[in-house]
């Protein structure tokens, strides 16, 4: 959406989405810190509008809570937390990001990579 060094492959749209809701509020405040937020309000809804989000419901933040292998920051913890509440029901999930700090724990954790 924006002009980014890296962009993910054609690949990771063709699958199903999911995300926690974290990433609709972390979208929206890059475009507002960019004053981005009315050129590319349309992109980001429609963007937004192909994921499935999941709530920050009490399991998630009672697992953000307890220890990760490794520091995590907050965010990350929340994310982290979303894909174990998404596994542990059985959910097939792959992380998809190019931050490696969050790489290296989601590893640490078993929890399988897209490649980027």
């Amino acid at each position: 959406m924006l002009a980014e060094d890296r962009a993910p492959p054609l690949s990771l749209w063709q699958q199903p989405l999911i995300a926690s809701r974290l990433l609709e509020y972390e979208m929206w405040t890059r475009l507002h810190a960019r004053g981005l937020g009315r050129s590319h309000g349309e992109e980001a809804r429609a963007l937004i509008g192909r994921v499935a989000l999941i709530e920050l419901a009490p399991p998630i933040l009672a697992r953000a809570l307890d220890p990760f292998p490794m520091a995590v920051r907050t965010l990350d913890a929340l994310h982290l937390a979303s894909i174990e509440f998404l596994r542990m029901r059985g959910q097939t999930v792959e992380l998809a990001t190019y931050d490696e700090r969050l790489l290296a724990v989601a590893r640490a954790m078993g929890i399988p990579v897209f490649p980027l």
